[in-house]
């Protein structure tokens, strides 16, 4: 999949491309600075997607979808939300506001991907994109070792020298410390809320804050502190 990268901002399309990179699959057919630009690379080398900002001098990202016909698959990256029913007025594939992550780039691909399927090559590249298999989680229990989806499990949390998780009621002791859980489940939505909390984003219910402290509802009914310096991130993670 060939995509093209419209920003005027060039550390804004650094940063696409260098996500693009770690997309197996995915190359980079050009980049671009405004409307007018993309426009003069669309005709040398179409691009099987585009990726389109929204606010840019002169010829807008709005615009270029509005006039030029015959465009391939759009997804729009911008900081602002207000232009989203503008946007799928114009058929745009998916929405992205800024900074994208790269679950959510991963994510609209796939969508460009299964808008064409009749070619079997971009088939093939949807399961490409598609997240890896994910590992288990092995912990003792009592003289077993069990096996999880960590994709199941909300909370870890940093106790002495091991950490600990609740699964189903119980709860479950690991070997692993928090900074390698963290490392190994942050593709997976997982993000250090406190030195000793490891939460599943996917899994948080509400962010309550009273006085000075924070702390996150899960959907197991789990609670986990914030810590202030880690508060901001998180508030940005999951869109407040």
């Amino acid at each position: 999949m060939k995509a093209l990268v419209v920003d005027d901002e060039p550390l804004a399309r650094r940063r696409l491309v260098r996500m693009l990179a770690k997309l197996p699959g995915v190359t980079i057919a050009g980049e671009a600075g405004d409307g007018v630009e993309a426009l003069e690379l669309l005709a040398r080398d179409r691009p099987d997607v585009i990726l389109l900002d929204i606010q840019m001098p002169g010829l807008d990202g709005l615009e270029l979808a509005r006039i030029t016909p015959d465009l391939p698959p759009i997804v729009f990256t911008t900081a602002f939300d207000e232009h989203a029913v503008q946007a799928f007025e114009v058929c745009a594939v998916d929405y992205l506001l800024k900074p994208v992550r790269l679950e959510r780039l991963r994510a609209a691909l796939a969508k460009v991907a299964q808008s064409r399927p009749g070619a079997d090559a971009l088939r093939e590249l949807l399961a490409r994109l598609a997240p890896p298999d994910v590992p288990p989680i092995a912990a003792r229990s009592g003289g077993a070792v069990r096996l999880f989806d960590p994709r199941a499990i909300s909370r870890f949390r940093a106790q002495d020298k091991y950490c600990t998780f609740q699964h189903e009621g119980r709860e479950y002791l690991l070997d692993d410390s928090l900074a390698t859980l963290e490392a190994r489940l942050g593709p997976l939505g997982f993000a250090r809320v406190h030195r000793a909390e490891l939460v599943n984003l996917k899994h948080v219910r509400a962010l309550h804050a009273r006085d000075d402290a924070a702390w996150v509802e899960l959907a197991d009914g789990q609670t986990a502190p914030v810590s202030r310096r880690l508060a901001p991130e998180l508030r940005r993670r999951l869109g407040l």
